[in-house]
């Protein structure tokens, strides 16, 4: 991201041109939080689409306010406070008189990436934390983004004085929020009978809402990165336009490698989440790089990306890792390489004249005549965000789930969290049997017949109601024996005590 000029003493300034520019870019970056919303979504079960769409609100809420607080005064502050870990001032952000273009403009800016760094971690933890520990978790982690932010951007940052680069955001959001989601994840644990061999696969509830998420996604990303070049006048709008090309070039290579990928490995069928893994990993992998490369490079790079994206979804299942949206390969694993491609294939940036030319040297990729100790500059800004990242979130969660805690019980789990924490009662295609032990509960054998391996029995909850206004049937434990579904409400007094079935809607 390139100096706002915002009191930094350089000639830099933004006026009504790079403003409207900013302002526009950001107003597109947060359509990006109905594209996550609608991926992760379509990713999860039909039981949890609307609470995960609540929870990229809550993002934009709670991390927002936060934000407004003390966040965009932790990431820049005022020039005579700033020091190389952190800025001072503008807590509670205001402006007024000549400054408040240049304030406001690059507060909403940094504003929808703080967010956005956020909503990434959501799909990590999907399907099993409570709402409560969520909305508390969103408005702390606003910490986790702050700091790398000034780190990279901040011209007193340590990483930025050292050298390192990253244009839109491929160490403060996407290697943060991968992290942040390993974290989680990790800490949640896997959810109910995800790696239990007798439980049925989990699927999507909307390969068509993926997909479309997908293509938000996209055209947000074109915001990200454009408008990281933070305005267009002098040579900045001719940055912006090779961005453009970049970006979708990043997508291009990822996406073509992900089609591959999906064809080899799932025996000539096209998987949505590998296809999908491709196009976005593509996208992360150029993010660091889009202004410094040339468009044959940002092929590569989003191929790369996305080469070493597919195959973390297998390497994550063998770790016995659960990420039901692929939080980690996507935003880890490609934010990683993107970093390390900065190193490799940056060359001179045509906009930084401020800066000397023995610094601008440096800043060029190995490939293009550049040091090797840029690309180790770049390794260390990894580390450094990484490091950063895995230990704040581990203390954020630790004092989320030590005040109100983290994770639905397994009863709640198997309802879902549309019924259990928003009220919403729907119909599920397929049976499900509450009878818990651990987290393998059960062991589902067709669409009508479940056999229980538990050796505990079921604990009886309220019986809600199906939208029909029918009753849902309790299970009962029966040792080892198949216990057939039935669906008539008219037995239920005389068969309650002996058909021990369960269908939680139409």
């Amino acid at each position: 991201m390139y100096s706002t000029g915002l009191e930094t003493g350089n000639n830099t300034t933004v006026d009504h041109d790079d403003a409207t520019w900013i302002l526009t870019n950001a107003f597109t970056i947060f359509t990006m939080q109905s594209g996550f919303g609608l991926l992760e979504s379509g990713m999860a079960s039909t039981k949890n689409e609307a609470n995960i769409m609540v929870k990229n609100a809550v993002d934009v809420i709670f991390g927002g306010f936060s934000y407004w607080l003390f966040g965009f005064a932790f990431s820049f502050g005022i020039v005579e406070r700033r020091n190389p870990f952190c800025g001072l001032g503008y807590f509670l952000t205001d402006a007024e008189g000549s400054r408040m273009g240049q304030v406001y403009s690059k507060y909403f800016f940094q504003l929808s990436f703080a967010t956005t760094a956020t909503t990434i971690v959501s799909g990590a933890m999907a399907e099993r934390i409570k709402l409560k520990a969520y909305i508390l978790y969103s408005f702390l982690n606003t910490l986790t983004y702050s700091f790398p932010a000034h780190w990279i951007w901040d011209e007193n940052g340590f990483l930025h004085t050292m050298g390192a680069v990253d244009i839109a955001g491929c160490s403060a959001v996407h290697l943060v929020g991968g992290v942040s989601g390993l974290v989680a994840t990790m800490m949640l644990k896997p959810r109910s009978g995800r790696f239990d061999k007798t439980s049925p696969p989990k699927q999507m509830a909307s390969p068509t809402n993926v997909l479309l998420g997908t293509f938000m996604l996209w055209w947000g990303w074109l915001g990200f990165n454009c408008g990281s070049t933070f305005g267009i006048t002098g040579m900045r709008w001719k940055l912006a336009s090779r961005s453009a090309v970049l970006t979708i070039n990043g997508a291009i290579g990822g996406g073509i490698v992900g089609t591959a990928y999906s064809y080899v490995v799932y025996k000539n069928k096209l998987d949505i989440p590998c296809f999908v893994t491709g196009i976005i990993s593509g996208l992360v992998s150029i993010t660091a790089i889009c202004t410094v490369a040339r468009p044959w490079e940002g092929i590569l790079i989003g191929a790369v990306g996305a080469l070493i994206a597919c195959p973390g979804w297998s390497l994550l299942d063998r770790l016995r890792i659960d990420d039901p949206v692929g939080c980690v390969p996507i935003h880890l694993f490609a934010s990683v390489w993107g970093l390390l491609a900065v190193g490799l294939f940056a060359e001179k940036d045509i906009v930084d004249d401020n800066l000397s030319k023995e610094f601008q040297a440096f800043r060029v990729g190995i490939f293009k005549g550049g040091p090797w100790s840029f690309l180790g500059v770049q390794a260390l800004a990894i580390v450094a965000v990484s490091v950063w990242t895995a230990i704040v979130t581990f203390l954020e969660l630790l004092l989320v789930d030590k005040l109100v805690g983290m994770r639905v019980s397994p009863q709640e789990e198997l309802l879902g969290a549309d019924i259990v924490q928003h009220g919403i009662e729907r119909g599920y295609s397929q049976p499900v049997c509450l009878c818990v032990s651990g987290n393998s509960p059960i062991n589902q054998k067709g669409p009508e017949t479940i056999s229980c391996e538990s050796e505990r029995h079921f604990q009886r909850l309220p019986t809600p109601r199906s939208p029909s206004g029918s009753f849902s049937f309790p299970v009962h434990h029966r040792d080892k024996q198949t216990t057939r579904l039935t669906f008539f409400a008219t037995i239920w007094n005389e068969c309650a005590s002996a058909i021990f079935v369960v269908d939680l809607g139409d």
